[in-house]
């Protein structure tokens, strides 16, 4: 895509974003609620409660329990018969970089561009994205975006953004720099896993070089609100970064600086493998630099070093139900893989790990409810119903260090409630009502309204699109 066309497509976007935030109003809700006579789930691994109830105020949690008692003039919903849980985190995620695939000006998932560790995703998050409301409409409120790589083993800064219908996607900007390696990564090098290797520690010591010559005052001036507040001050921005340079780097000097607060522990490096040998080194590289603050996405073969994994402290996001030996770095891929993990005493959350990323966040509870039922096949090692609910809530959060604010129904966390018609890890559940920050959201959907605009068409009466 050209510079120009790139401009021209954001430009059209926050437009459109414009008129979406008149037309459906900003979150953020004065408003009290209570949901009660539900059957209600935490999301920290616990059991249901059932006929239990869950208050909202003021876009927080206030409390979630069988013995809740419900605050004079709060708006009352009834869930009899329904279940009452947090919003789905979706854990690994390109959720609000594209609309469909086969149109390039539709894409900011990569870039070819010169730029790498540099690239921050959020001011590409297109909120009025349709697979953005799609799942919204089942029960997906947080996401987990990453970047995809271009040229480079860095693809850039990810974010965790909200899927409410307004204006405002982005709830932590740069919370992570995310890294290929295992085979995608090695390609990226130029073709072998050893380059990959010599590339992430050469970028990371040119980090090192840079950051001795930023002064104390940089990190502490200008302090931000705690609600505003990133976990990482914008490492883009040049004037902090004036220090003098050896003339051997690699790196341009936005994307070193861009490595400096990861390098001290400020941002989440994620990285991606899935090779037992290659998660040992990235448990290795965690040695090499104890600042680091490391995330393992994939994993196919974690299980294999599920007690090395565990020592390490290192959390996992892994795909739920990979089995199959789809690529040599996934030969000992098994549907067992997040329960062995568990069991070993692993962080571990659910993602959509090379699994259409871009769109099928939602899926994720298909596989929480799948893991329920692989512990109960002979030999295979699945997962309690709380903890499955778990991985798909307050697990994901935790692992990007935001299981304080969102993720669960314990009280301070944001309001993102669902309601459901059923057991949520059942796929005949659907979810009726979605609350974000305690603003109930809107579930219609482009598919919705096909569905509306055709399912009652009369004999010899053309559709609409046909009529003139």
């Amino acid at each position: 895509m050209t510079q120009r066309k790139r401009i021209s497509w954001l430009g059209v976007t926050g437009i459109v974003c414009g008129l979406a935030g008149v037309l459906v109003g900003y979150k953020a809700s004065a408003e009290t609620i209570a949901i009660v006579r539900g059957t209600i789930a935490i999301g920290d691994g616990s059991a249901p409660i059932p006929n239990g109830t869950v208050v909202v105020r003021d876009g927080r949690v206030v409390a979630a329990g069988a013995s809740v008692a419900v605050p004079a003039g709060a708006r009352v919903i009834d869930a009899t018969g329904k279940w009452v849980t947090p919003g789905i985190v979706a854990g690994f995620s390109r959720l609000g970089l594209t609309d469909v695939d086969g149109v390039e000006q539709a894409t900011d998932i990569s870039s070819d561009g010169p730029f790498s560790a540099a690239l921050d995703i959020a001011p590409a998050i297109n909120p009025n994205a349709q697979p953005v409301a799609v799942n919204r409409a089942d029960g997906v409120t947080r996401a987990i975006v990453a970047p995809g790589v271009g040229k480079s083993i860095f693809a850039g800064q990810g974010a965790l953004i909200d899927t409410a219908a307004d204006v405002d996607p982005v709830t932590r900007a740069r919370l992570f720099q995310y890294v290929e390696l295992g085979e995608q990564g090695a390609e990226q090098a130029g073709g072998s896993r050893a380059a990959a290797h010599v590339l992430l520690r050469n970028a990371l010591r040119e980090a090192a070089e840079l950051g001795r010559g930023i002064p104390a005052a940089a990190v502490t001036r200008n302090p931000i609100s705690p609600d505003s507040q990133p976990v990482v001050r914008n490492p883009n921005e040049s004037r902090l970064y004036d220090a003098r340079r050896s003339q051997d780097v690699l790196l341009t000097r936005f994307d070193a600086a861009a490595l400096v607060p990861v390098l001290q522990g400020r941002q989440i490096l994620m990285i991606h493998a899935e090779r037992a040998a290659d998660i040992r080194q990235v448990i290795a590289l965690g040695r090499e630099f104890p600042r680091l603050k490391l995330v393992l996405v994939g994993a196919d073969e974690g299980w294999t070093v599920a007690p090395e994994l565990a020592r390490s402290g290192i959390p996992v996001i892994a795909s739920a139900l990979s089995d199959l030996p789809a690529a040599f770095e996934s030969i000992a891929a098994t549907q067992s893989n997040i329960g062995r993990m568990r069991a070993a005493g692993v962080k571990v959350a659910i993602g959509t790990v090379n699994d259409d990323d871009t769109r099928m966040a939602f899926r994720a509870r298909q596989y929480a409810g799948n893991l329920v039922a692989l512990g109960r096949l002979p030999g295979a090692v699945g997962v309690s119903w709380g903890e499955a609910l778990a991985l798909i809530t307050s697990r994901p959060a935790e692992a990007v260090g935001v299981g304080g604010e969102i993720g669960s129904l314990q009280p301070g966390r944001h309001g993102d409630v669902v309601i459901w018609s059923a057991d949520p890890l059942d796929n005949v559940a659907a979810a009726e009502t979605v609350l974000i920050d305690g603003v109930e959201q809107p579930l219609v959907t482009r598919q919705t309204r096909l569905r509306e605009r055709y399912q009652d068409l009369t004999p010899g009466v053309l559709p609409p699109a046909y009529r003139r």
